[in-house]
């Protein structure tokens, strides 16, 4: 009985973390301001409403087997197997502060790897076509994967626990930090500012624009956090320069004619 409330609980989180994330981005970017944030917008055409219900259907579906993870994990035949840890003075404050970047960059890693995987002729209609259905993706569509497809998303937190001592509330954190990244990626409006963009480190950083690229053409930016392994890889889109410049420069544009 304990499993079962613990189980419903995760899925509660989940999904009430989703609705929060997804609709206020939803609640701002397509229905209440839409025209102001106009210039910002990636593709010109907005998702329908089909799209919606379906990016939310498969998100709902995709909880169920996070939850399902997230029972196993904490369970007492598995738990004393993985490096999770309760007390923060075993590492202190800051190995708990790099432990969360440590994470963001193990997902980013296996996110690319299994992404590109995904994208294989023999696996795409298998695990991946369920989230390219949305080829103009909205913030509902983060999660919109297929069962196959989220039992591998599901896997990397099996991979960090056994990989890395991780605190349980890093753990949380870097579970709030993921969905307001994946949202920001599927929002289908670019608003990372210029300055971030040419900056040194947000370079480096993977934006709304360079995941739409992939919704649309079905090829290349394979990253979630960071564009490491794109470019490493050589795996980023030929236009996404231009792309990404072009949204952003209106921005800086706007402003100038507001002063």
């Amino acid at each position: 009985m304990m499993e079962h409330n613990t189980y419903w609980y995760f899925y509660a989180l989940l999904t009430a973390r989703y609705v929060v994330i997804a609709g206020l981005a939803f609640l701002v970017f397509y229905r209440l301001f839409p025209a102001r944030f106009a210039r910002l917008k990636i593709q010109r055409l907005s998702p329908k409403r089909q799209d919606y219900v379906r990016e939310v259907g498969y998100s709902l579906l995709t909880f169920f087997i996070f939850a399902a993870v997230g029972i196993v994990l904490i369970s007492p035949a598995v738990r004393p197997y993985t490096q999770l840890y309760s007390n923060i003075s075993d590492f202190g404050w800051a190995y708990f502060a790099l432990s969360v970047v440590l994470a963001l960059l193990i997902h980013d890693t296996y996110f690319y790897w299994t992404h590109r995987l995904m994208h294989h002729p023999r696996l795409f209609k298998l695990f991946h076509l369920t989230h390219h259905r949305s080829v103009n993706p909205s913030p509902w569509g983060a999660f919109a994967f297929s069962p196959l497809e989220a039992v591998i998303e599901a896997g990397v937190i099996v991979v960090i626990v056994l990989l890395i001592p991780i605190h349980e509330f890093a753990i949380l954190l870097f579970l709030l930090l993921m969905p307001v990244y994946n949202v920001y990626g599927h929002l289908g409006y670019e608003i990372y500012p210029k300055w971030v963009v040419n900056s040194k480190i947000g370079r480096w950083l993977n934006t709304s624009t360079n995941h739409n690229m992939h919704h649309r053409y079905f090829k290349g930016n394979y990253g979630l956090y960071f564009r490491f392994w794109d470019e490493a890889m050589k795996t980023t889109h030929p236009h996404y320069d231009k792309t990404l410049a072009s949204l952003v420069d209106s921005e800086q544009t706007a402003a100038a004619r507001q002063v």
